[in-house]
């Protein structure tokens, strides 16, 4: 048997952290199965579904690298629901109940429930087509939660058409899920409840029973229920933040599963070689945006140089030319502060410890002075001579290594902090900044010594 599964999401909204690991988990079972993968987008509810959200879905997942095999939508099928709308009618499977029926029903809802009692259609007054509940139990082996049995008879004669060109939720999904050979579906908890529904409508039809999966709820960290209504950033928005796809799969693999060597940084190939259904946990999984940073942190570390600049471009400020000299002397000092790329907004920002490169801040001249040694005439003293020994660096060697080894002799024996405070504000104006060796060495040799010679000029009037 070849397996195939499918997503299945509504375009009602962008496509966020929740189902996002629902189309990872269904994506990595079918490829270590060596089956398919269906895309199926949703969009039988006309009022709520968007052609925006639909292009934003697709989109995030070619982004994170998870291809489908297929794709269809629901919108596209309608003439086929009604086939079988009228199928189930005619073998007495489904019935019309009309508006007088469908009044008296909601009234003994009303008396049975309470004001509690919620319709099951927004136009209760309206004729509908119901499935005929045969009232039994049902029962199925989770391939997450083991033997799982409902008793239905408590479901009713629940709605699957508004009429028989308006199917609801329960009859598309069992119809297409067979027309399209689905033999595993893995979705979240919450859809746990509709499998009753979808068994009895299945076993109306005569078709076979397919292998269900309910993987545990994402939870926001006061665990409650993560969703596109609450809490859940979509796919986008971190691929807009500067997140990496690799880094968002590998930690979404990792929330409500775990591989047995417990190893967290994994390649897509190795999470699927290491995949499995029994490691799926029962609990409900909490999403941590720290971790996350996390992981994007490890990857944004395994980056050559040039990946590095291609990540970046989005995020520079337009005076820095990606794979100009500059840059390539910004790439290793970046590396070591980059959490994600939209820090790079920040650290190049006007106030950011990074704009030095471009424009020194103004600063007030008392801000040149050691806090345990605020006299002028010493940090006069310590500028012209690192002024010295600069001059005596080539251009061509103005490395952060090098400016350290010439001045570093000096350092040692005046005191870092005379000597590197005041050289570090006359380089970058700025109290965070890197150190001033790697500082002189972004701007270079003659821009150095310019601002040096300036703030020696300022001390000195």
């Amino acid at each position: 048997m070849t397996v195939v599964t499918r997503f299945a999401p509504s375009p009602t909204g962008y496509f966020h952290a929740g189902s996002y690991r629902t189309a990872l988990f269904s994506w990595i079972y079918a490829r270590q199965n060596k089956g398919k993968f269906i895309l199926r987008i949703e969009d039988t509810d006309k009022e709520r579904s968007k052609k925006e959200y639909e292009e934003n879905i697709v989109e995030s997942l070619t982004w994170l690298g998870l291809e489908y095999d297929e794709f269809y939508r629901q919108s596209d099928r309608t003439d086929m629901y009604k086939k079988y709308i009228q199928q189930l009618i005619a073998s007495g499977h489904a019935y019309v109940s009309t508006a007088e029926q469908e009044a008296i029903r909601a009234k003994e809802m009303v008396a049975k429930f309470g004001k509690a009692a919620k319709p099951e259609s927004s136009e209760p007054l309206r004729s509908v087509i119901r499935f005929k509940n045969p009232n039994k139990k049902v029962a199925f082996d989770d391939l997450i939660r083991g033997r799982v049995e409902f008793d239905t008879t408590e479901l009713g004669d629940f709605v699957i058409a508004k009429n028989e060109d308006e199917p609801v939720f329960h009859l598309v999904v069992v119809i297409d899920d067979h027309e399209m050979g689905v033999t595993h579906i893995l979705r979240g908890e919450e859809h746990i409840s509709n499998t009753p529904r979808q068994i009895l409508i299945l076993e109306a039809l005569g078709k076979p029973i397919l292998q269900y999966g309910h993987i545990p709820l994402l939870l926001a960290s006061d665990r409650s229920k993560l969703s596109k209504r609450k809490g859940a950033v979509p796919v986008s928005e971190y691929r807009s933040r500067g997140y990496l796809p690799g880094a968002l799969v590998n930690y979404f693999a990792l929330l409500g599963w775990h591989p047995s060597d417990d190893v967290e940084i994994m390649s897509l190939d190795e999470i699927v070689s290491k995949f499995s259904l029994e490691r799926v946990q029962k609990g409900g999984a909490i999403f941590d945006e720290e971790k996350l940073k996390w992981f994007n942190r490890q990857y944004i570390l395994k980056l050559s140089d040039a990946d590095f600049a291609e990540h970046s471009k989005p995020f520079l400020p337009e005076w820095i030319v990606p794979n100009s000299d500059t840059f390539r002397k910004l790439i290793p000092v970046l590396r070591d502060k980059v959490v994600i790329f939209a820090d790079l907004h920040d650290m190049f920002g006007a106030n950011g410890e990074m704009a030095f490169v471009h424009r020194i801040a103004e600063y007030p001249t008392d801000k040149l002075l050691w806090k345990k040694n605020p006299d002028r005439a010493a940090s006069v003293k310590h500028l012209s001579a690192v002024k010295e020994f600069l001059l005596t660096v080539a251009e061509s060697s103005f490395s952060a290594e090098n400016v350290k080894s010439v001045l570093w002799p000096y350092v040692e024996t005046n005191g870092k902090g005379d000597v590197l405070w005041p050289l570090r504000m006359a380089l970058t104006g700025q109290d965070k900044s890197p150190d001033p060796f790697v500082s002189a060495a972004l701007i270079g040799k003659t821009e150095s010594l310019k601002r040096i010679e300036a703030a020696i000029g300022r001390l000195s009037a």
